[in-house]
């Protein structure tokens, strides 16, 4: 049975390919737009990450991981993607797991995909959808398809990430910039590198889920692993990564000023082996308080008194935008960032700092302010929330329907 909806202008049937499962622990751009569309009333369905590297062959976690996709791709292929919330499908794309830079490979896993996407628009009777896509290794996918827009959301440097065919991607994503109507990006070193090749390029910002992270400035008890760790608490959330996180500069910091507890809240990238995470770990002052859900963060940032992004500098890392700063911002966190690309437009509630001695001083001065009052905090994060965002995203995907103002990144001037 197919599912009434709103065939306006304002909500239709989108294709959204991700560079990340549905189920990763730690969400991102992808999965929040995706259900923010759902919420609009589009009807989406959601492309897991078709992979960029090849397997370590020593690594046993990559090996694992790539035999659970190839059993929920199988289950995908067989039953059709699974429903997993109102108006949002996951595929899980069937594929060969390694090799990816042959062109045989690539043309196969293209094939795969293109009949499960076809098979899904078929049973579900899609609307020329729109192709919102994270990644340009799914033009293949969409060849031939009855389509409307076309959407690059550009939100990493995947070139950058170790193992990935660095000529082989740019290549895609040279194609792909050239037949997309509408390309958004994170950062402004990525605007840059896009709006060379479409000039319908547009600058968004990471943005956070203010109401979620709001709950962090009202009164409530607070976890109990963190209610047994003194104050001031600094802190750092996410994936706990030696190839994003500058550890060595955390443990300097941290050996300069013993009595700030450093508190970590997330789990380490999968087969890391990291000495500086070691010698952290040893620290009194140091906790690693392991994976929390999105659901408990608030309550965890309840108790901080700064949002930590002390993020390594590589050519992956200087064009983020973490979403983390904005999430900091709204649960009443200033926060400290060494100096990414992010940094040179955003500095209201910021400090920035490269060095371990600096780090230590833009806490201090964050500490001396103090948390953010709840109308501070609603100021800081101003419209840079999801269904902000993604009302003025669609203002430009349509902008028949009335485009909105322009806006580019400072350094675009």
């Amino acid at each position: 049975m197919v599912e009434p909806r709103d065939r306006t202008r304002t909500a239709g049937d989108c294709l959204l390919f991700s560079t990340a499962d549905w189920d990763e622990p730690y969400w991102t751009n992808k999965q929040h737009t995706a259900r923010i569309l759902a919420h609009r009333g589009w009807r989406v369905l959601y492309v897991e990450s078709v992979g960029f590297r090849s397997p370590k062959l020593a690594s046993g976690k990559d090996w694992a991981r790539i035999w659970r996709r190839l059993w929920r791709g199988l289950r995908s292929n067989l039953i059709g993607p699974e429903r997993r919330e109102a108006n949002i499908w996951v595929l899980s794309p069937l594929m060969i797991p390694a090799k990816h830079h042959w062109p045989i490979v690539r043309e196969i896993n293209q094939t795969l995909l293109k009949s499960s996407i076809a098979r899904f628009v078929r049973k579900h009777r899609y609307a020329e959808p729109v192709a919102w896509t994270y990644h340009p290794y799914m033009l293949a996918a969409i060849e031939g398809l009855a389509r409307s827009r076309l959407v690059y959301h550009c939100v990493d440097d995947i070139a950058a990430i170790p193992g990935v065919d660095v000529e082989a991607f740019e290549q895609a994503e040279r194609k792909l910039l050239c037949l997309s109507d509408v390309v958004f990006t994170t950062a402004p070193a990525l605007y840059e590198r896009c709006s060379r090749l479409n000039r319908n390029t547009h600058f968004f910002a990471n943005v956070a889920d203010a109401d979620h992270f709001g709950r962090a400035l009202k009164a409530g008890p607070l976890p109990a692993d963190l209610a047994a760790i003194p104050s001031p608490r600094l802190v750092y959330h996410g994936v706990l990564s030696d190839f994003k996180v500058d550890f060595p500069l955390m443990l300097a910091a941290a050996r300069m000023r013993p009595e700030w507890q450093w508190i970590f809240i997330g789990n380490e990238r999968e087969g890391q082996r990291s000495e500086f995470v070691s010698e952290l770990k040893q620290m009194p002052n140091v906790h690693f308080l392991g994976y929390k859900t999105y659901e408990e963060l608030p309550e965890y940032l309840r108790g901080m008194s700064v949002g930590l992004l002390p993020t390594q500098l590589n050519d992956y890392t200087r064009s983020m935008f973490p979403m983390k700063f904005f999430e900091y911002l709204a649960a009443g966190l200033p926060v400290v960032s060494t100096p990414l690309d992010f940094t040179r437009s955003q500095t209201a509630g910021l400090e920035v700092a490269a060095t371990p001695e600096a780090f230590v001083q833009a806490v201090e001065r964050q500490l001396r302010r103090g948390r953010l009052t709840p109308d501070e905090a609603v100021a800081l994060v101003g419209d840079n929330t999801w269904d902000a965002r993604t009302v003025k995203m669609l203002g430009y995907v349509w902008p028949e329907s009335g485009r909105q103002g322009a806006l580019q990144p400072a350094s675009a001037h």
